[in-house]
């Protein structure tokens, strides 16, 4: 029973922090200083920085208020064209993104689409290893850009 109890708390926990469709990470910086750390790390391994779109910023000019938010669009082509290869639909969502927001207690969180969502999403059943390979240098970049 003990262990079918942790099991679920466990799953529970694992979905609260993915929420199935994303990954949220805490970061120990800013919002604009986490998507610059980011920025600097996505370069380092010749990856295009599309944009940048400052949403607080966005929500200023129009009277309103938002906590700090800001996203990030990159990729790098040699993985999002296979993708795109088999479902031209997955252009919706690549390039890439990671959304840096703080929420209402002041903790800044890094997040992104989990690459498997988006392969059910768009039902590509022929990439499984450019899925994996994205899925894995996701974690590691945003690792990376959010060590101290």
């Amino acid at each position: 029973m003990r262990i079918v109890l942790f099991s679920v708390l466990l799953l529970v926990s694992q979905a609260a922090l993915a929420n199935e469709n994303y990954i949220k990470k805490p970061s120990p910086y800013s919002v604009n200083e986490t998507l610059d750390r980011l920025t600097n790390v996505l370069k380092k391994k010749g990856i295009t920085i599309f944009a940048r779109v400052d949403h607080a910023a966005g929500a200023a000019k129009v009277g309103k208020k938002l906590r700090p938010t800001a996203l990030l669009i990159f990729g790098n082509p040699k993985l999002g064209t296979p993708l795109m290869q088999s479902s031209q639909l997955i252009g919706l969502d690549l390039p890439l993104k990671a959304l840096a927001y703080e929420d209402d207690k002041g903790k800044v969180w890094l997040a992104y689409q989990m690459p498997d969502y988006l392969k059910a999403k768009y039902a590509i059943a022929d990439r499984d290893p450019v899925f994996a390979k994205i899925t894995g240098a996701l974690g590691k970049l945003t690792d990376a850009a959010l060590k101290p």
